[in-house]
């Protein structure tokens, strides 16, 4: 052994684990959570009213996250019934076999519901069936939805009930309905014929390519789901935030034993942590819940199946990590603009005046998005990314700028009445409150006033003309089953009907110039009707009628067209009529026929042809004929539509009645415009119940200076008064900023889409609707205040 063996240096000690950042973050967050849920009854208090109103907007996400489901649900079921598409050729008819089916469509009315439905026939022993029926009924029985089952059942429906003069012998399961509150029903029929005008069925469940959406319908969809969803952010975030004062001094309590800035932040952070996620819980229970009566719910006739809201399961992962995520970046960018300090103290760091320049940033780099864009034709792709992003930006830089002009705006307020100088004073000592209430309605009205003027813009695109006059009608009916001497009393029975004041009742066939034609000729033709004096009038210029006259009727400014009728109908000569079963019939056109001009008719068609009274040949004879009305009701006699519908349902089960309209809207665009409606009414609910939660957790926090106001002898009514001024200085300025964001933001999309602004003042019923909802929220929370101003809320613990 040597020396230096004994005297061997011991080895270093080993250097100390370098401590975890995430470590103090996960201390500090548990600590904030235990006080959340352990903090007793004023702990609980505030976690439930931050859970209630992120439960809210949750709940309204998980609905927003089921919409695309409940789409496809819908598509599927309404394509699984759609019968299958043989050929291109709609007027295509399929051979009959033993499994085909003649069918009809018999769709009606009934105090503005329509009611889906069909005639249906077997032309064999083991006919295709439409999803939801087990059977095809037979002839006299019909098959009808629940919904429509009980509107028969309904005692006071006893119009519709004579209009189905069938046994109800089934009900048609969920499988073949769009929606749960559809009305449709299949009846079955023993004289339905493909010359009656039954269409051949050979199965179901094709019906071919569905119309792509219209860019301009992409544009307003897109718009439709931001305006929608981006109040519901606003809320959420605004919940976080509630009970802030009473969090910050329970924090104060944790600075004089130690804790610093950083760790009262993060604990405050852990608080809303738990209260929101918390809040996701509730909200996903709302749900499921609710979903359970979704069928009993219709808006704008619209409803679903609970098992049509099933949200996309990564849209749900996404809502239950960003809302919880979105809560704790709020408290800490809330928590730097408060100095906690120790014994109880809390102080806002003398309050550093608002900047305007950077809350202008968003909303103008949001109408630079826009602009950057550009225009895009009626055809064009639209960039749905470019839209969303700036609709977004403009819509919650309003949002920002409301708490400047806010704070701008009452710190110039000077003296008033009591009431009104203890709200101005509360709003000077605190506006960011009050501020962040109303910043959801903000956003909700500018969004709305920008998709409204987005769609009067659009209007005239989608919504076109007919042409019908409905001041001399009001209903359209025709039937090819319905000829000879049944289509004479058609006109006969809807004349007697109950509150119809004139019909307007022609009976048309198609007449042709005899002789030998080649494949390469056309055979001359025109129209031939027969009607009365009065009927005649209404579709042709005449002067003198008297029963047994006839007409040629010349169309106006059409000069070919004259020329190619004066071919067919020769004074003097035969005309032959045609009915497409082989049987002809011939007629001389008498030579004393006077020639007039016609006229539009009130469906706006331009009518020509040979028109003869019905003393001047035997329209029973007519092969090929059919019968055509237009009517005109009294809109004072009660149900006088309904009995029009009934006498067209008892005449022909099949006959195509149509309600005249001026205007005719695109189908596409009708459907979005429906869905903005229940959205927005969704959502306006929405905005009430949060707005409800936080007008409560604003007089919660002041529960204590109520009580001491009361005992002082301050009158209940000045307090009453000084809330209401207290919510209604913040709406008016923020529904001053949302008309005229809306207004830009709408302008700047109509321009983006090629299209000129056409109303300008589309934001007051919309800003009436804010106002509204603001006084029915104050007028539901003056229980509570009532509540508060008690003497025992002196009481502290």
């Amino acid at each position: 052994m040597t020396l230096l063996d004994e005297k061997r240096t011991p080895a270093p000690a080993p250097s100390p684990a370098r401590p975890s950042r995430a470590a103090p973050w996960l201390r500090d967050l548990a600590l904030g959570i235990r006080f959340a849920a352990a903090g007793g009854r004023e702990g609980w208090t505030r976690t439930l009213l931050t859970a209630v109103g992120v439960g809210l907007g949750v709940t309204l996400l998980f609905l927003a996250a089921s919409v695309p489901h409940a789409l496809d649900a819908r598509t599927a079921r309404e394509n699984a019934r759609s019968e299958t598409q043989i050929s291109e050729n709609p007027d295509a008819q399929a051979k009959k076999s033993d499994t085909t089916v003649l069918r009809i469509a018999a769709e009606t009315e009934y105090h503005d519901r329509t009611i889906l439905g069909h005639l249906m026939r077997a032309e064999g022993t083991h006919p295709v069936l439409p999803p939801g029926i087990d059977a095809l009924p037979a002839a006299g029985e019909m098959v009808v939805s629940p919904a429509l089952k009980d509107l028969l059942n309904d005692p006071g429906n006893a119009l519709l009930r004579e209009r189905f003069p069938y046994k109800v012998t089934g009900t048609i399961a969920d499988a073949g309905l769009r929606s749960p509150n559809e009305l449709l029903y299949y009846a079955g029929s023993d004289t339905l014929t493909p010359a009656a005008g039954g269409h051949r069925v050979t199965g179901y469940g094709d019906p071919g390519p569905t119309p792509p959406l219209a860019p301009l319908l992409v544009v307003l969809v897109i718009m439709v789901c931001v305006v929608l969803l981006a109040p519901v952010a606003i809320f959420i975030a605004t919940a976080v935030r509630f009970g802030g004062d009473r969090r910050d001094r329970r924090l104060a309590a944790l600075r004089l034993v130690g804790t610093d800035i950083r760790s009262t932040r993060r604990i405050a952070a852990g608080e809303a942590l738990f209260g929101s996620a918390l809040g996701v819980l509730i909200g996903l229970v709302l749900f499921l819940v609710g979903r359970q009566f979704v069928s009993y719910i219709e808006v704008w006739d619209i409803s679903a199946f609970p098992a049509d809201l099933a949200p996309d399961l990564r849209l749900c992962l996404l809502i239950a990590v960003a809302v919880p995520l979105t809560a704790v970046l709020v408290t800490l960018s809330a928590m730097r603009s408060v100095v906690i300090e120790p014994l109880g103290v809390v102080r806002n760091s003398r309050s550093r005046k608002r900047r305007l320049w950077w809350r202008l940033l968003l909303p103008l780099a949001g109408l630079g998005v826009l602009a950057v864009n550009g225009q895009s034709g009626e055809y064009e792709v639209v960039n749905p990314y470019t839209i969303t992003t700036g609709a977004v930006l403009v819509l919650v830089g309003l949002a920002l700028l409301l708490p400047w002009l806010v704070e701008a705006s009452v710190g110039r307020l000077r003296g008033g009445p009591v009431p009104w100088q203890l709200a101005t004073r509360r709003l000077q000592l605190s506006s960011g409150t009050a501020s962040r209430a109303v910043s959801g309605v903000t956003v909700a009205v500018a969004g709305a006033v920008a998709v409204q003027m987005l769609f009067a813009a659009m209007n005239a695109d989608f919504n076109k003309a007919t042409g019908q006059d409905t001041s001399r009608a009001q209903f359209y009916a025709s039937s090819e089953q319905v000829s000879g001497n049944a289509a004479v009393e058609t006109i006969k029975e809807f004349r007697a009907t109950k509150g119809v004041t004139q019909v307007i009742g022609m009976i048309e066939a198609y007449a042709s110039k005899p002789g030998k034609y080649s494949e390469d000729d056309i055979q001359p033709t025109t129209s031939f009707s027969i009607g009365d004096c009065a009927t005649l009038r209404e579709v042709a210029r005449i002067d003198s009628c008297k029963d047994g006259d006839t007409f040629v009727v010349h169309p106006r400014d059409d000069k070919d067209m004259s020329g190619w009728m004066d071919k067919t109908a020769r004074k003097g000569k035969e005309i032959e009529f045609e009915s497409g079963t082989g049987r002809k019939l011939r007629w001389t056109l008498p030579a004393d026929a006077r020639t007039v001009v016609g006229r539009k008719d009130p469906v706006g068609e331009d009518r020509w042809g040979i028109m003869v009274t019905p003393g001047a040949i035997d329209a029973t004879t007519l092969p090929g004929a059919s019968t055509v009305s237009q009517i005109r009701i009294d809109d004072s006699v009660p149900d006088a539509a309904e009995y029009v519908r009934n006498t067209a349902a008892r005449i022909d089960p099949g006959m195509r009645l149509v309600t005249m309209t001026s205007v005719e809207r695109d189908r596409q665009y009708a459907s979005v415009q429906t869905g903005l409606q229940v959205g927005a009414t969704v959502t306006l609910l929405l905005i009430a119940a949060s707005m409800l939660v936080s007008q409560l957790e604003q007089l919660r926090e002041r529960k204590r200076l109520l009580s001491v106001l009361v005992a002082f002898g301050t009158r209940r009514t000045t307090l009453a008064w000084s809330v209401l001024w207290q919510t209604a200085l913040p709406v008016v300025i923020g529904l001053a900023v949302a008309v005229a964001g809306g207004l830009a933001l709408g302008a700047a999309l109509c321009w983006m889409v090629g299209k000129q602004v056409t109303d300008w003042l589309m934001f007051l019923p919309l800003a009436g609707a804010g106002g509204a909802l603001i006084l029915l929220v104050t007028l539901l929370s003056l229980p509570p205040l009532w509540r508060m101003m008690r003497p025992d809320g002196l009481r502290s613990e």
